[in-house]
């Protein structure tokens, strides 16, 4: 059950891209609150991409794996912190979370791979 996960992010941010022209004023306010969420504070950028990584898999939202799951490796997660996020949230999203923690260690890693081949 492999899914290309870098690509699905790329189809989303073309499909994100007509939402944002057709929705201006509540799209600018959706990236307001998320610049805002992810802003490094008392947590670090790292922290909190791990933290949206792990809600995504607990509500179980495909494209948020993607999004989150490549921003945690451009900011430097390692695998061993994914696989520490995915134990949180299988706990808190019970049988559901296992299955998606599965696709987003698979999204983390193809995203990590991306990057090393692109060095």
């Amino acid at each position: 059950m492999n899914k290309d996960w870098p690509l699905m992010a790329t189809e989303l941010s073309s499909a994100i891209k007509v939402l944002r022209a057709g929705t201006p004023d509540t799209m600018k306010a959706f990236s307001t609150l998320a610049q805002a969420a992810l802003a490094p504070k008392a947590l670090d950028g790292k922290t909190k991409e791990l933290l949206a990584l792990g809600i995504a898999v607990a509500i179980r939202c495909d494209g948020c794996v993607a999004f989150h799951a490549e921003a945690a490796v451009k900011l430097g997660a390692s695998r061993e912190e994914v696989m520490e996020t995915m134990g949180l949230a299988i706990y808190m999203g019970a049988g559901p979370s296992v299955m998606y923690a599965a696709q987003a260690v698979e999204a983390f890693d193809q995203f990590a791979a991306k990057r090393a081949a692109a060095a």
